[in-house]
């Protein structure tokens, strides 16, 4: 426990003894190249959800573009909040927040019920009042953690990258299937090479330009894309130099009943996304998330989310692509994600400068962000490898959990004619397999448990059967009092089995 102490440290220099990772403070160079990659990484992902409803609100160009830099704004804002964090608010783990994806459907569905004049305005009341309720619930949510041991952890990272493939593979072909240029050979190509490039650059480079592979792999695709006729500047061409959002500039907020119970299923549902993710991202930078930090975490989306709602943004949530960055970089500072956050405020507020990010075309995008989901899946499957999946009811747990959760990414309608309410939760293969991994962990594993401490005579210690899908949080005998202080010193140095996950 006693890294968890760690979490309160402003950063320490790479070079002093006793930091971990997660705290360390890179070279102001190191810290904004490492930064950019992060939001590279997920710039398409933020500026999606205000373009597809700024479209169906039919807006004007000068108010998509502020719409969009609200976006951009909030999101560097919550991405700040949640890795540096303030007070009891923030995972201070390299966390990216941004607009939830899931939230457009719902959002659309209101656009459709409400006058586009009066849309915004309904959608921010929403919004806020969902953010504010999540910020309160988060203490209570977070007390799921205990149920989250190895079988279900892993399943859950597993999920996370697969489900995370078909937007990768969209990137490259095309969102469209009519479209004329869908799936195109020089899309495919240019995707294609990205990815090889990738992983090419992180297997020769070495030291800090390795770990930029990804930046260095979207800059090279992006100049090889632009003879193909792939790279599209009229954003560029039209976006303003300056723009300061302000609070309420897009609507004040309007409060319905129907419109904020619909958020507010998004906001659980994202609530628990954020808590598989800062399980999974734990994993991978050798902080384990307890329940205090999963709180923090959760409070940072729900306060992003009102923030957002201020200054014209949607619902934040975690953003699962920057996780197999983290992986696949190691770089585990938090510090590089606030940077990273800073760069998305500046954005928001130089909107030529997002253009500028803009300019990198999507299947150059698709085929890097490949290997980030892949990442994802490989620490997964790491963490499965400590599940047992050897005994047979883990093996079940496993299979059962990854078919339901695999139902929307395969078939993304196959819950069509399910009510809307339902469809919140169930379009959601991360939500769908990590409920369905708690409930069948309780099913095969917790009576079994039980049963084995209940077999063990009164005052012995049981002894358990290994790991049959619950934590054991001691792979050894407890020390004796005498070793107890000795031990602790150790859990704060270095340790062989440590290290990075690369």
């Amino acid at each position: 426990m006693a890294l968890f102490k760690v979490r309160r440290n402003r950063g320490t220099r790479i070079g002093r003894t006793g930091a971990h990772p997660v705290d360390e403070v890179l070279p102001p160079g190191k810290m904004l190249f490492a930064g950019i990659q992060h939001v590279a990484a997920m710039y398409a992902g933020v500026v999606a959800p205000p373009l597809i409803v700024g479209e169906a609100l039919g807006l004007p160009p000068v108010q998509l573009t502020l719409l969009i830099g609200a976006s951009l704004l909030t999101a560097g804002i919550a991405t700040v909040l949640q890795s540096v964090g303030v007070w009891r608010i923030g995972a201070r783990l390299p966390f990216v927040n941004g607009v939830t994806f899931g939230s457009v459907a719902p959002i659309l569905a209101i656009v459709a019920q409400q006058q586009q004049q009066n849309a915004l305005p309904v959608i921010y009341g929403s919004v806020l009042i969902a953010g504010a309720l999540a910020f309160v619930a988060a203490p209570y949510f977070s007390r799921l953690v205990r149920f989250f041991p190895p079988l279900v952890n892993g399943t859950v990272i597993t999920l996370i990258g697969l489900s995370l493939m078909p937007v990768g593979i969209k990137w490259i072909a095309g969102q469209n299937p009519e479209a004329p240029d869908y799936a195109a050979m020089p899309k495919i190509a240019i995707g294609a090479a990205t990815l090889v490039l990738v992983l090419l650059l992180n297997r020769f480079l070495r030291g800090f330009l390795q770990r930029i592979a990804l930046l260095i792999g979207l800059l090279v695709g992006t100049l090889a894309a632009w003879p193909m006729g792939l790279v599209d500047t009229t954003t560029f061409e039209q976006a303003p130099l300056f723009n300061v959002p302000t609070p309420f500039q897009l609507g004040t907020p309007v409060f319905d009943i129907t419109a904020t119970l619909s958020i507010c299923i998004v906001m659980l549902v994202a609530m628990m996304e954020s808590t598989a993710d800062m399980i999974a991202l734990g994993e991978i930078v050798d902080r384990p998330a307890d329940e205090k930090l999963i709180a923090a975490g959760l409070r940072a989306d729900g306060a992003g989310s009102a923030v957002s709602a201020v200054f014209g943004g949607f619902t934040c949530s975690a953003f699962a692509q920057n996780i197999g960055l983290v992986a696949l970089t190691g770089i585990k500072s938090r510090f590089v994600v606030a940077t990273g956050g800073g760069v998305l405020v500046l954005l928001g507020l130089f909107p030529v400068l997002g253009a500028v990010v803009s300019l990198v075309p999507q299947p150059v995008l698709g085929g890097a962000a490949l290997v980030l989901f892949g990442s994802v899946t490989a620490s997964g499957i790491k963490t499965l490898s400590k599940a047992g999946l050897g005994d047979p009811f883990n093996a079940l747990v496993f299979a059962g959990s990854l078919a339901v959760g695999m139902v929307p990414v395969i078939s993304p309608e196959f819950y069509e004619h399910f009510p809307a309410a339902l469809r919140t939760v169930l379009d959601s293969g991360i939500s769908t397999g990590c409920i369905a991994a708690l409930l069948l962990n309780l099913l095969f594993n917790s009576s079994r448990r039980r049963r084995e401490l209940q077999a063990e005579p009164d005052g012995a210690a049981p002894v358990l059967s290994p790991e049959p899908g619950v934590q054991d949080p001691e792979a050894v005998p407890a020390p004796r009092a005498s070793e107890k202080d000795t031990e602790a010193v150790k859990g704060t140095g270095s340790v062989k089995g440590t290290g990075s996950t690369r």
